[in-house]
Order: C-alpha cells, then sequence, then structure tokens
C-alpha cells in the first residue's frame, strides 16, 4: 500500500527536491545526484555516488517506487511490447512500447481505468478507480526503459485514463518528463489525448507546453457522437471544435483528430463528406485526421470497419488530411484495456 507519511520522491521537481536535501541538513548539489539516479530507476545502493548515510536518510523520508512488470506480451511481427504494470496498491495499469523509424515511443496510461464511458473503449468498462501520480506516470517511462534498456524518445498519453480528468497530475507530470535534469524528453514528443474535455482543452492551451493535441472526435454529427461518447451532451462537436481553435492560436500546434472507424456507426463514405464539411466550417488552421481501425472488445459487440480505405480516399479528395494508423502489435491485443480488465477476471 501507498505509504502516506513518506513523501513520494519521483513527483518532485529537481527545485523541490534541493529544498527537502538542505532542509534534511545535507549539501544542495546532491539534489542532482539523487534526481538523476531516480530517473535511471535506481535507488538505495544503486545510488553510487550518494553516501550510505545520505541513502538511510532518504529511505526514512522518501518512498520510491516504481511500476512492476506483472505481464509482458512481444509482438512476434514487429516487436511492439504490451506491458501489464502493478503499482504499489495492487491496481494495474497498461504501457505499449512500439518502435519507429524516428525513435521508440511508449504510450502510457494515466488514471486506473476510465469514466468516460466510450462506448468502444475497454478500458472504461470497470470505470475509474483512482488518478495516477506524477510519479506513476513517469514511472512507466522508466521502467519501460529498464526493461528494454532503450531510450524511449516519444510519449503518447493514450493509455488508460482521459489525462484532462487527472489535470494537475497529467501537468506536473509534462513538467517531470520534459525537466532538462531528469528524462528530457522534449514536449513537442509528447501527445496528449482526449475525449473531448473542453474546460481541460482551455486550461491547457493556457499552460506554455507545446505538447500535441490528439482530439478523440470518432463521429461527424452530434447524435452519432453522443450515442458512442457520452461526454459529447455535455461538449457537443462544435463547442470541442470551438477550444480546439482556441488550443491552435494560443500555441501554434496543429490539432491530430482520432477517428475509430466502427462498422455501420461512423463509416460510411458520406460520414466522410459530413465529416470533412464540418472540420472546414469550424477549425481557424489545418488539421490531421487519424483514422483507426476498431480494436475489437467482446463486450461492445461492435465491429471494425469494413470500409476505411474509402472513408481515407474521401476525405483526401476532400482536402483533409487523412492518414490509416498503423497497427502494431496485432498480435498481441495491443490496444489499452484488455490486460488490465483479464488480470481483474483472473483475481475475482
Amino acid at each position: 500500500m501507498i505509504n502516506e507519511a513518506k513523501i513520494d520522491i519521483l513527483s518532485l521537481s529537481l527545485q523541490e527536491l534541493e529544498k527537502a536535501i538542505v532542509d534534511m541538513g545535507e549539501a544542495k548539489f546532491r539534489a542532482k545526484q539523487i534526481y538523476q539516479w531516480l530517473t535511471k530507476g535506481a535507488w538505495g545502493a544503486e545510488m553510487k555516488n550518494v553516501p550510505a548515510h545520505l541513502q538511510k536518510k532518504l529511505d526514512d523520508v522518501f518512498e520510491f517506487r516504481l511500476p512492476l512488470v506483472k505481464k509482458r506480451l512481444v509482438s512476434k511481427i514487429d516487436g511492439t511490447i504490451k506491458y501489464l504494470f502493478e503499482l504499489i496498491d495492487g491496481e494495474c495499469i497498461e504501457s505499449v512500447f512500439m518502435k519507429y523509424e524516428h525513435g521508440n515511443t511508449l504510450c502510457i496510461s494515466s488514471q486506473v481505468g476510465c469514466r468516460m464511458g466510450c462506448k468502444f473503449c475497454a478500458s472504461t468498462l470497470l470505470g475509474r478507480v483512482r488518478d495516477l501520480t506524477p510519479s506513476e506516470m513517469l514511472g512507466q517511462i522508466i521502467s519501460a526503459q529498464k526493461d528494454t534498456g532503450e531510450r524511449i524518445s516519444n510519449v503518447v498519453m493514450m493509455g488508460i485514463g482521459e489525462p484532462l480528468d487527472n489535470y494537475d497530475n497529467t501537468i506536473k507530470f509534462l513538467h517531470l518528463v520534459s525537466s532538462p535534469d531528469g528524462l528530457n524528453i522534449g514536449l513537442r514528443h509528447i501527445s496528449l489525448s482526449t475525449c473531448g474535455l473542453v474546460s481541460g482543452i482551455e486550461k491547457l492551451s493556457n499552460e506554455g507546453l507545446p505538447v500535441t493535441l490528439s482530439v478523440s472526435l470518432h463521429a461527424y454529427a452530434n447524435d452519432v457522437r453522443s450515442e458512442i461518447m457520452p461526454i459529447n451532451n455535455k461538449y457537443p462537436i462544435e463547442m470541442l471544435l470551438d477550444a480546439c481553435n482556441k488550443y491552435f492560436e494560443k500555441t501554434g500546434r496543429r490539432i491530430s483528430f482520432e477517428y475509430t472507424l466502427i462498422n455501420g456507426k461512423n463509416d460510411d463514405t458520406q460520414g466522410a463528406v459530413s465529416l470533412a464539411k464540418i472540420l472546414k466550417k469550424h477549425l481557424h488552421s489545418t488539421c490531421h485526421v487519424n483514422l483507426i481501425p476498431l480494436n475489437e472488445v467482446k463486450e461492445t459487440r461492435l465491429e471494425t470497419s469494413k470500409n476505411i480505405n474509402n472513408f481515407k480516399n474521401k476525405l483526401l479528395s476532400l482536402g483533409i488530411n487523412a492518414t490509416v494508423r498503423r497497427r502494431l502489435g496485432s498480435d498481441i491485443n495491443a490496444s489499452c484495456g484488455q490486460l488490465r480488465r483479464q488480470a481483474k477476471e483472473e483475481n475475482k
């Protein structure tokens, strides 16, 4: 269980750690040494240039915890690795390590479960249990780097959970992961995915953090979107696209729209025409539509579209930049939510 009496050291910035170290009567420079070890996943005697007496002090005051690898699936097709991580309280989350020509990417979770209720998503089937701390988000990257022995250069916040529903911890994580003294992953190499929490998008636009915003759109009309994404009842498409405009105006970052194609729901070619029309009508900038073949989950009874290429080609013909997401790890069900659900079933 989480030890409330101890300080979660991995959730501290270098400046916060420096203050804590000085308050302990130690030299300020020790904080940077410790900080660099933490981002390598090292603790205690593993911190070779930290004296033993200070290691003991740290253990008394701080708690250092990394997610433990409970299950690890490796794709025989492309080397994608899907992790089921166990947290200190026994809850589980998922991360996916993917290799690209431009570097290694890790898809991370931001919550244990999700309360957004999107009909096609396995992550929301068991509801939301709790938010992840900044350290638990950071820890997924550190644990994956330790396991693979490879540097992760890109992060996508598209795993279990809605990042903007865990706003403060997400913002703290973004500052920590991009710190030059830590993992030093540039914010322009981080994508944050949201189902469309307009209030969160508006707050994020004022943070001065140049992350790429990926908006889960998944429909071309409000009635269709509300049926598969309950958040649309609060923030309909027009309101969402208005928030996207403001985000672009303040950050200069092009918006990427995620669009999962579901057979008979949102995939007809006329729907592509409607999608292009509403994007052109409401957006003040260019955008990219990332078409996603549905990862079928038996509980939802939804099926992947048979019209993917036609949908893409229609968007392209109408001047909308569209690509079909390459499915990595297709032999290990690399989309998030399924491993966690299986683990819950096994533990009943």
